[in-house]
């Protein structure tokens, strides 16, 4: 991930007299500091990743409420909450920074004028908004092994063309689901009569009623959460958050029924997830709102485990090109986007909260230009949900050179590192064996995940064809 900061300071960074903000660990954060003085000069107007925009695939963009820190809030009182003296503002969610702008807190709450009610309200729509337009897709995979063009229909790109029609009011979400006839008329005949199958299909309409009965609970926890944004009272608010808490784990546990998933495919399984993890995400809003720093920061650890952990049950149960073709590219976005920006968001929120007073006073000062800013996130959230993203072009780059085994092996890579670890260990000690020198530990370390996978399948091959050929000579 790479940080984008104005012309000026970025080559002052480049010549060394600027550095950027580590945690204790060594993470780094969108920050500049001056090595001399002391003082935070910038915060990072944009991020990028492979030198493509920042635009995780969950929530969406620019409003993606998880990370960088919060402009230019200048914190008047030095504390966000007065009902906790350790969480303030340097762990601001990054949807919420883009929709605030450049807040002046000149009181002790945060909700002391519409633009915080409006930044808290910015967030909440994009995510009613993506949880909408996931969950519509849902019509068109169905519960079964779905046609291959209707998952061409909703794959990583269609789906981000999906999400800006929404977003510019040309669909709209009813229930949580939009008319995908009206949305998928262009994609062929053979989709819409996919979506006429799948509609008269009794499972999948059992499974209907249960994502608008969950649907309908998140909304009603989101107007919970906007209530408490205008809740002066402090142990007022806190019991709203808790209550819309309350409710959205009611929701959560919809998307999460182990009866639902089993009845799903691999594709399905997967958009069902990705409308969990949207409802994590409001879950994580409301422990940052009530200023609880530890909640917040143990919240986003258990967020990250459970994407890792519930992609991995997505590739294990991958069966057919089709699913492979469809999990891939959206897999590999949410990796290098959706859990960079909870990674970073975590980090902020424990760095900041780490910082000594002195510290925090020179971070208020921090003077961010509100109009680039928001020049830089605007302008790119309606290009690029029309572009071919990234991950559909490295994917057909590497599809070509890889067998279906590695392809998986590669997805499982990116969500457990341990697991490319002992591919590692099984390819130095076979390689060993066949006298491949050069394919030691520290060559493989190395290589990317397309080799790695390849080598490992290559004589993992040959390992299960020496077994059978020895098999069949006892016998």
């Amino acid at each position: 991930m790479d940080y984008i900061f104005s012309a000026a300071n970025q080559a002052l960074w480049a010549a060394g007299k600027l550095i950027q903000v580590t945690t204790n660990t060594g993470q780094l954060l969108p920050i500049l500091r001056d090595p001399v003085t002391g003082r935070f000069v910038e915060i990072a107007k944009s991020l990028a990743v492979d030198n493509a925009a920042f635009a995780p695939f969950i929530t969406g963009n620019p409003l993606l409420g998880l990370a960088m820190v919060a402009g230019n809030m200048v914190m008047k009182t030095g504390n966000m909450y007065p009902n906790n003296q350790g969480f303030q503002a340097g762990s601001f969610p990054l949807g919420l920074v883009m929709a605030g702008g450049n807040m002046a807190m000149n009181a002790a709450n945060i909700y002391g004028s519409n633009q915080e009610f409006k930044a808290v309200q910015g967030q909440l729509n994009v995510l009613q908004s993506s949880l909408g337009v996931l969950q519509a897709t849902t019509a068109v995979i169905g519960v079964g092994v779905a046609a291959t063009a209707a998952l061409s229909a909703v794959n990583l790109w269609q789906t981000l063309k999906l999400r800006e029609d929404v977003k510019q009011l040309r669909l709209e979400i009813k229930d949580g689901f939009i008319d995908l006839r009206q949305a998928l008329k262009n994609q062929g005949l053979e989709v819409i009569q996919h979506i006429n199958q799948v509609a008269q299909d009794i499972t999948f309409n059992q499974h209907r009623l249960e994502f608008v009965k969950a649907y309908s609970r998140f909304l009603e926890a989101t107007k919970l959460i906007q209530i408490a944004t205008s809740i002066q009272d402090i142990n007022a608010r806190n019991i709203e958050l808790s209550n819309a808490r309350q409710t959205l784990s009611e929701s959560l546990a919809i998307y999460n029924s182990p009866h639902i998933l089993s009845e799903t495919s691999t594709a399905g399984q997967l958009r069902r997830y990705e409308c969990a993890w949207i409802i994590e995400q409001a879950i994580a809003l409301t422990y940052y709102l009530q200023g609880e720093p530890k909640a917040l920061s143990e919240r986003l650890s258990h967020f990250q485990n459970k994407i890792r952990q519930d992609a991995l049950n997505v590739i294990e149960n991958c069966q057919t090109q089709d699913e492979l073709d469809f999990i891939f590219p959206e897999i590999t976005r949410i990796h290098n986007h959706d859990l960079a920006a909870l990674e970073l968001w975590k980090n902020q929120v424990d760095w900041f909260n780490s910082l000594p007073p002195s510290d925090v006073k020179l971070l208020e000062s921090v003077d961010l230009n509100k109009s680039e800013l928001n020049s830089v996130y605007n302008s790119e959230s309606s290009l690029k949900a029309i572009e071919k993203p990234p991950e559909h072009i490295f994917y057909e780059n590497i599809k070509e050179k890889s067998h279906s085994s590695s392809l998986e092996q590669q997805l499982k890579f990116l969500m457990r590192s341990d697991l490319r670890k002992q591919a590692e260990i099984y390819v130095s000690e076979n390689a060993e064996n066949f006298g491949y020198r050069t394919l030691n530990l520290a060559n493989l370390e190395k290589s990317s995940n397309l080799t790695v996978a390849n080598l490992y399948w290559y004589f993992k091959v040959r390992e299960e064809s020496k077994e059978q050929i020895e098999e069949e000579v006892s016998v």
